[in-house]
């Protein structure tokens, strides 16, 4: 796994810059080292590791084997407000 690619990557680095869609690869796009969880951490856990990575989703692992993504609308669809305030904050901080 080299990263997750998004639609924001995507309009940032392909459409703003005028690159053409077509010839770029989606391994050209991905940054950074992958912030996982195993499929078994606790919500307060997954919670944690976004919010000190300030990363909006975090990849789900069943051992070595990617089984999800748990982005930051499953917080606040799963948990409700108080959680959801805590990791838009955290994630959303300088």
């Amino acid at each position: 796994m080299k990263g997750i690619l998004t639609d924001r990557d995507i309009v940032v680095k392909v459409l703003a810059e005028n690159k053409d869609t077509i010839g770029v690869k989606a391994g050209e796009l991905a940054e950074g080292t992958p912030i996982t969880v195993q499929v078994g951490t606790d919500a307060d856990e997954v919670l944690n590791v976004m919010a000190v990575h300030q990363i909006r989703r975090v990849q789900v692992l069943d051992g070595d084997q990617l089984v999800g993504i748990v982005a930051q609308a499953d917080v606040a669809v799963a948990l409700g407000n108080a959680d959801t305030g805590g990791v838009v904050e955290a994630v959303s901080t300088d």
